[in-house]
């Protein structure tokens, strides 16, 4: 692989070439799983940035061909598997039949009014409505992916036919002030693993953005099932706690197997750097 073709592979380095359910009040205590995840290490918040900067200082210092090859292969899995490794190390679920949202487009319409000449960036308020539109495809996922046995129950769970699931509550936490144009993506993962009992549940919210390659903004829903025909809560149906339990295992797995992934890339451009600027008769070319 030749050097300019390797820069373009390091996008937003100097190498690189010229989106509710309607919330109810209800007031009762919250029954929380007993089941959690077990605490897993995960690799630094800006793995992916670090990488693509220790990359480009191996290239500028100078590569042989074979080390030239290496970091381009390594470029490579990141241009393909960023959403993946990012979200799949912190256990979110991606791609069709999981994710709730890929590559939505940011529009402009999406941005607070520009202030003393500046422009503005996607209103607060947006994130929320991100975040969802993705709650809705990701239980939608359900009905149509994972369990189309039980399509109709699944597809009632937006609406007050039976059981449903409201959002309690909701926090946002804003990473950075995202702009037009960009796409975004977005995420949802179950805290806990539900049981027989669960009638309330977190689901965290990963909203990340295309152009930066890492999360615009975090969410926190706070989801209550409940019985529109009694007007109260109800624990989750046993079809619904076994794909819950199902899906949160995936969720495990994916952290674990992202993380491995996530930190064989990082030896292997340790490798490069003891290979190139960081050996003991370094000399740069």
């Amino acid at each position: 692989m030749s050097l300019p073709r390797l820069y373009s592979l390091i996008p937003g380095s100097r190498l690189t070439s010229p989106y509710c359910l309607s919330p109810v009040r209800i007031y009762s205590s919250r029954c929380n799983s007993s089941i959690s995840a077990p605490v897993i290490e995960g690799p630094p918040a800006r793995w992916l940035s670090d990488l693509k900067r220790r990359i480009g200082k191996c290239i500028i210092f100078g590569l042989k061909q074979e080390q030239v090859d290496e970091a381009g292969e390594i470029l490579r899995i990141v241009a393909s598997d960023w959403r993946e490794l990012v979200a799949g190390c912190e256990g979110f679920l991606t791609g069709r039949g999981r994710a709730g949202t890929e590559g939505r487009e940011v529009v402009w319409g999406d941005m607070s009014v520009a202030v003393l000449g500046r422009y503005g960036h996607v209103n607060n308020v947006t994130y929320v409505k991100y975040a969802e539109s993705g709650r809705i495809n990701w239980a939608q996922n359900f009905a149509n992916y994972i369990d189309p046995k039980h399509k109709k129950e699944w597809s009632e769970l937006w609406t007050p036919k039976g059981e449903g699931l409201i959002l309690r509550s909701m926090k946002t936490d804003y990473k950075f002030p995202m702009t037009w144009p960009d796409r975004i993506s977005v995420y949802h993962k179950l805290r806990d693993a539900p049981t027989a009992l669960t009638d309330s549940f977190i689901l965290d919210v990963l909203i990340l953005s295309e152009k930066h390659q890492r999360p615009a903004a975090r969410c926190e829903e706070d989801i209550v099932v409940y019985d529109y025909q009694r007007g109260t809560r109800s624990p989750l149906r046993d079809f619904m706690v076994d794909k819950f339990q199902g899906t949160f295992e995936l969720q495990r797995e994916a952290k674990r197997r992202n993380g491995q992934r996530i930190r064989d890339l990082l030896g292997r451009v340790e490798t490069l750097e003891k290979g190139s600027w960081n050996r003991a008769d370094a000399v740069e070319d």
